[in-house]
């Protein structure tokens, strides 16, 4: 049974592994029209057109895997179920394929990738914070996991640049990881289940580290022809942010009341 999260999770890192290699090397994202030249790397020769920024993000891969194999390892009082578990572990996965889609690339299409996978783990984390804080079920998650990602795909419909973020589908991520912030707070404070509280601290400072070097990046402080990308590092960081997120979800068990004395 402790194999069967790890399992699903290896198939989905190799199924969408496989494909992203056949849909570069077939050309069937299409042609490069500079999409994430903006992240510092120069474009270079060949199939992958940034490979610092493209081959960073196998540290989704490996995390999603990592949090596959603890998912096969629940506590018979855990809050998250496998089934949830393992496809926390699939969504962290579909980060490297997505956002290496973009930057082998530079293609639209692989852009469209790269931000579907960032709103689906933006997502997950807003809508699972919520369903615990309003005390709701699977139905109530799903349901708000889809308007959460659609929320974000109609977000970044809006054609003008965004201060600091520079695209609307950036900020709409923001705000979803914002909202689970705030939310897994409230939690901890309310008491009403037992948390690892440092763990979502180690998650909350890698991701907060992360930006800061997005932000730097982004104003420039970088050599496009070094094999050290800061962007490179956010990938990396953003990797352990979201590992670190599942291992609150893991420590997470009901809280076991006592009866009262009569």
């Amino acid at each position: 049974m402790t194999g069967r999260p790890l399992a699903t999770t290896g198939a989905v890192a190799v199924v969408s592994t496989a494909l992203l290699v056949v849909a570069v090397g077939q050309g069937w994202l299409g042609p490069d029209v500079g999409r994430g030249a903006n992240f510092c790397e120069a474009a270079r020769g060949g199939l992958v057109r940034q490979p610092a920024n493209t081959f960073s993000n196998l540290g989704f891969v490996v995390a999603g895997l990592m949090i596959g194999l603890r998912a096969g390892r629940p506590r018979a009082d855990a809050v998250m179920s496998r089934t949830v578990a393992t496809s926390y572990a699939c969504v962290v996965v579909l980060l490297g394929p997505g956002s290496a889609a973009m930057h082998a690339t530079q293609s639209a299409w692989g852009g469209h990738l790269d931000m579907l996978s960032m709103y689906l783990v933006a997502g997950f984390a807003a809508a699972w914070a919520w369903v615990r804080w309003t005390r709701r079920g699977t139905t109530a998650f799903v349901t708000a996991y889809v308007a959460c990602v659609a929320a974000c795909e109609v977000a970044g419909l809006w054609p003008d640049p965004i201060p600091v973020v520079h695209y609307s589908g950036n900020l709409a991520f923001g705000v979803l990881l914002v909202a689970a912030v705030v939310l897994e707070t409230l939690l901890w404070r309310r008491g009403e289940t037992v948390l690892v509280f440092r763990h979502g601290v180690v998650a909350l400072a890698a991701m907060l580290l992360a930006f800061t070097i997005w932000l730097l990046t982004n104003a420039g402080m970088c050599d496009p022809h070094s094999w050290l990308q800061g962007h490179a590092a956010w990938h990396l960081l953003c990797a352990v942010a979201a590992y670190w997120l599942f291992r609150l979800y893991d420590s997470e068990h009901r809280l076991v009341r006592p009866p009262a004395r009569v």
